[in-house]
């Protein structure tokens, strides 16, 4: 008979344990040997060390030379080009000729204004010369009256010794006083009237005298559009950006170039945003010219922010070199002391994420993305004040490439 014989439970489990801890050592050596992140070839980054050291608080701007001052030439007439005398380029003295302006209609206003002139200077001659003659025959008048006057006293006095004497009634006495007082008022009305006449023309006059004045200072504003149709250098220097040619139609306010100082120099650094709350009026800093070092200071600051920086123009405190307008020099702003710090070199990945965070090499052969906080930086180091340690190795290439990965694969 067959006998039943019972189920061998303990190796199944056995096998059943071996069998699921081969699916986990296959799962994880697959998951091992799989990549995790990013794949990123090795020689298309650059990693730099976190380390400690000296950080120079300084940066360095490309300048760029202009001249400390100019001025600028604007056409104050309208008209047409006559005569061009300079050249765009060329040293000219205080008050030389640079071009001349066709203007008929200035003409025609200033002859205009001259006839005017001499016909009011006419009146008033003519004026004159009548107030003249007026003169000499009032003081004809006034010298008749007087001796009018002078002889009716003499009758009066003759009549009054005759009439003592009974040789005169008191009639022909006080006909002859009646002469007299009427002399007398002739002359005295007289001397009234050429009080209130000599009023009269000496306002006349006046009123001519001014009316002449204006038309002198309007004269010499006409005189002096049509002097301004010469248009002569306001100061001497080099002059720019001219190129005015014969024949060309100018409008009053047109701008026709500018005389630059070809002595003295500026610079003008464009500066990166990050840097405008730190940079400031009286900031020291240098240049390098063949190998020498020239000290300037900033001396303006425009806030105005165009492509992510801002200006600033630097003036030199002493020397300066030969410079020519527009050449090109690197400069340094010191902005603080040398002091120590933990400090990561400075490169392309700031501009992607603001030296906000950064990837941080692990000891896999991988990278993970790290927040950090930074400090000051210049254009060579970063101050890590958080988020990194010394000997840290970082990725410092650009991050545009990488999107929001969490972690990179480097491979070699």
């Amino acid at each position: 008979m067959d006998t039943i014989v019972p189920r061998r439970r303990g190796r199944i489990v056995a096998l059943t344990v071996a069998g699921i801890a081969a699916v986990l050592a296959a799962g994880f050596a697959l998951h091992a040997w799989m990549p995790r992140g990013l794949q990123v070839a090795a020689r298309d980054i650059r990693i730099a060390t976190v380390e400690r050291g000296i950080f120079r608080d300084d940066i360095a701007v490309r300048a760029s030379a202009e001249p400390l001052t100019a001025v600028l030439l604007d056409s104050v007439e309208s008209g047409r080009i006559e005569e061009v005398v300079a050249r765009d380029g060329d040293l000219v003295a205080q008050g030389q000729l640079l071009f001349r302006i066709a203007n008929p209609q200035r003409n025609l206003e200033l002859l205009a204004r001259q006839s005017e002139y001499a016909q009011q200077i006419s009146n008033l001659e003519t004026l004159r010369v009548a107030e003249q003659s007026n003169r000499t025959e009032r003081q004809r008048r006034l010298d008749d009256l007087s001796f009018a006057l002078e002889q009716a006293d003499k009758a009066l006095a003759r009549a009054g010794r005759l009439a003592e004497q009974g040789f005169v009634s008191a009639v022909a006495l006080e006909e002859t006083r009646d002469k007299r007082d009427k002399a007398r008022r002739a002359l005295l009305l007289e001397q009234r009237s050429i009080a209130a006449e000599d009023k009269v023309r000496h306002n006349a006059l006046a009123r001519l005298e001014e009316t002449i004045t204006g038309l002198a200072a309007g004269l010499r504003l006409v005189q002096g559009t049509v002097d301004a149709l010469a248009v002569r250098a306001p100061v001497a220097g080099r002059l720019t950006d001219f190129r005015l040619q014969v024949g060309e139609s100018i409008a009053t306010g047109k701008r026709v170039g500018r005389i630059d100082d070809p002595r003295r120099f500026k610079l003008a650094a464009l500066v990166d945003e990050y840097y405008l709350n730190r940079v400031t009026v009286g900031r020291q800093g240098c240049v390098t010219q063949d190998g020498r070092r020239y000290a300037v200071k900033v001396g303006t600051v425009y806030p105005q922010i165009k492509e992510g920086r801002f200006t600033a123009e630097l003036l030199f405190t002493g020397e300066q070199p030969a410079l020519s307008p527009g050449q090109s020099m690197d400069a340094q702003i010191t902005l603080g002391e040398p002091a120590p710090a933990l400090l990561l070199p400075n490169g392309a990945f700031v501009a992607d994420s603001g030296a906000a965070w950064v990837y941080r090499l692990t000891a896999n052969g991988e990278a993970e993305r790290r927040d950090i906080r930074a400090g000051r930086r210049n254009h060579a180091q970063i101050e890590v004040l958080d988020g990194l340690a010394p000997g840290d190795r970082v990725i410092v290439s650009g991050y545009g490439a990488f999107g929001n990965a969490q972690r990179l694969q480097i491979s070699q």
